[in-house]
Parts: structure tokens; sequence; C-alpha cells
């Protein structure tokens, strides 16, 4: 799956997530939103790591938050640079793979 198919998936998911809400996804949102998940990626990261108390999950549900922690991250990032017309693909290609010997 490619970034583009993807940001195409989401986005009505996300769209809908909003109305449901009343949320404005406005530029402050997009951002805001980013960094609530990234609060709960590190939350999960240290839960996980044995640095924060793990509220009474076990090892295998730890590993399982984390991991869809790291999918909110990703799809928000995704929808933020959908939201402003960010090509992530060429961007990554331009900024890192440049870099691939």
């Amino acid at each position: 799956m490619d970034l583009h198919q993807l940001a195409a998936e989401i986005e009505p998911i996300s769209s809908r997530y909003a109305d449901k809400l009343g949320i404005e996804r406005d530029d402050a949102w997009f951002l805001l939103k980013l960094q609530e998940e990234l609060g709960e990626l590190t939350q999960a990261f240290l839960m996980r790591s044995g640095l924060a108390r793990t509220k009474g999950r076990t090892p295998d549900e730890l590993e399982a938050g984390f991991r869809e922690e790291l999918a909110d991250v990703l799809c928000h990032v995704i929808l933020m640079a959908h939201h402003h017309g960010v090509d992530l693909e060429a961007e990554i290609a331009r900024k890192w793979l440049a870099w691939k010997p």
C-alpha cells in the first residue's frame, strides 16, 4: 500500500470521527492531535519498557498497545500531510532516500 492510497483510506475515517464529535479539523487540530498521539505512544513505550506502571496490563497487551500507538502516530502524520497538501513520498525520496548509496 502506498502513502497516497493510505491517506485516501484514512481521511474519511478521521473526518467521520471529527463530525461525530463536532470537531473542526483545522491546522491547529492536526498538529495538536499528532502531539496527543505521540504522548500516547510515549506512555505505551514507557509501560512496555517497565519505566511506568502497567495499569494491570499483560505483556501481550502492552506490546499490542505499543503497536497500536505507532499506527496512530503514523496515520496522524499522513493525515496532517494530506491536509497541508504535502506529498510525503516525494519528500521522503528527497530528504531520506537521496542518501541511499
